[in-house]
């Protein structure tokens, strides 16, 4: 098989892709477990031993990271150096190092699983690894770039695709973030001190986290969007200008965004206002982006009906949208007066979370991992349209839930008697919430029996297919 590839020409560099594809679905399973798990520790404390590796307080940032950076890093290492290959007609820029980035993204895994229950953290929002695991990430990330820019430098055709554009920014965007935030004076192997002190160190803090969120969890996914949707529903981007304009749009606004995590805080209220105006200017590329992925769908609707990868892709998307609204409206002080400290700000992460991030990633694997085996489909497609479904339902009872919850919480803490007396304690807030806990670990249980439903049938395809090499088209006769 291999010599007779050979003699056909280079081939792809995939074996890469495949590492970080079913390492993608395996993180997402743990991840998704311990977010489950930790939101039944909410409705029902004493639920595990009374042991400091399964407190909350550990647990928690185990599961951010495990959905974040695992997960959805894997997700995005897999789409990127599938996606710059095919759109740029070339094998891979170094695949040793490429394979590197895959050894190495595994291994800070490794240790965030091992040092964030033994409450060893930076306790800053997610940045919680400590530094000599900040350094790896660090390595890792500049190899990645060598090996993505590497690859775009020796592309065979003139044009460099838009994917490829959201995927370079990305790739920039978070190195910038983690080096700057991540600077500090370490004391010993597993404790350091921020390089930055008081309001200084928030609004550092909050550069990145909103950041994080803006390149590591909607730039790179976008890259995936303008790549998977045309290609799995089979039909131009609807418009590629607007899609230049929404990239330049998008990572000039979101940069800026930040301070509105900070509102009624020590950060000067200049700052604050700047967070606030630009969040809401985000709205516009936001939806820019949205509308160019659906109205991809123009003439051919149809295939939604049948085709379930391509509802996971689209109703992605509705996500995104919903996410991207709710956003820079709750950005606005007034609103984020009642939000803010309150479960509404969870329901509004995880409508972004498992919605949009959740919902595309899986749609672009469910393309990608077949292909990557030798097959057009996945092993059973009924399999595929049942997590469809059940991940949907779940996803909708954990941000309503989320969302009531929220909003009573912050009607109930603002609840005033004539005298100036609160109307509730602390507590009656915590008491009324109860139910919607409940309800919440039912919507993450769906959402993890999906992931379950996915590894099984992932774990099928692998077995009945064979991974193959694919020879690269000649730029004369290729079709990006």
């Amino acid at each position: 098989m291999s010599q007779n590839l050979e003699t056909r020409g280079p081939v792809y560099a995939d074996t890469v892709v495949r590492g970080f594809a079913l390492a993608a679905v395996i993180y997402g399973i743990v991840g998704m477990l311990v977010g489950v798990i930790i939101a039944a520790q909410l409705a029902w404390p004493e639920l595990l031993p009374n042991l400091p590796f399964l407190s909350y307080g550990r647990l928690r940032p185990l599961h951010t990271n495990a959905v974040i950076f695992a997960f959805g890093g894997c997700v995005l290492f897999a789409t990127a150096y599938h996606v710059v290959q095919r759109t740029c007609q070339t094998r891979l820029f170094m695949p040793g190092l490429a394979m590197f980035t895959f050894l190495g993204w595994n291994l800070v895994i490794v240790l965030a699983v091992i040092t964030l229950p033994l409450g060893i953290t930076q306790g800053k929002e997610y940045a919680e690894l400590e530094w000599p695991i900040d350094l790896l990430i660090a390595v890792v990330w500049v190899a990645f770039a060598v090996v993505f820019f590497g690859t775009v430098g020796t592309r065979k055709v003139k044009h460099i695709y838009v994917a490829n554009w959201f995927f370079g920014a990305f790739i920039i965007a978070v190195a910038l973030l983690h080096i700057v935030n991540s600077a500090a004076v370490p004391v010993s192997l597993t404790k350091s001190y921020s390089a930055y002190a008081g309001v200084q160190d928030a609004m550092i803090q909050w550069w990145y986290g909103h950041n994080a969120v803006g390149f590591f969890l909607t730039a790179g996914f976008l890259g995936m969007m303008y790549y998977y949707i045309p290609k799995q529903a089979e039909r131009p981007v609807y418009s590629y200008r607007l899609s230049i304009v929404h990239f330049w749009a998008l990572i000039f606004t979101y940069m800026w965004a930040g301070p509105h995590h900070l509102h009624y805080t020590a950060l000067p209220d200049w700052a604050q206002s700047i967070g606030m105006i630009f969040s809401l200017v985000l709205l516009a590329p936001s939806w820019g982006g949205m509308i160019n992925g659906i109205m991809t769908l123009s003439g051919a609707w149809h295939k939604l009906r049948d085709d379930p990868v391509l509802k996971f892709l689209i109703v992605s998307l509705s996500f995104y949208g919903m996410s991207t609204f709710e956003g820079p409206m709750m950005s606005i002080k007034t609103v984020n007066a009642l939000s803010h400290y309150t479960d509404w700000t969870v329901g509004h992460v995880h409508s972004g979370a498992l919605g949009w991030v959740g919902l595309i990633s899986m749609g672009s694997l469910y393309h990608l991992i077949p292909r990557l085996f030798g097959r057009k489909n996945m092993y059973s497609m009924k399999a595929v349209e049942l997590h469809f479904w059940i991940a949907t339902i779940g996803i909708v009872l954990y941000i309503a839930a989320m969302w009531i919850a929220g909003v009573m919480q912050g009607l109930m803490w603002r609840a005033v008697n004539p005298d100036g007396t609160l109307v509730y304690t602390f507590v009656e807030s915590v008491k009324a919430t109860y139910p919607f806990y409940v309800i919440r670990v039912l919507g993450g249980a769906l959402y993890l029996l999906g992931m379950l439903i996915m590894g099984w049938n992932v774990l099928k395809t692998v077995s009945v297919g064979k991974a193959q090499a694919v020879v690269i088209p000649q730029p004369a006769a290729a079709h990006a």
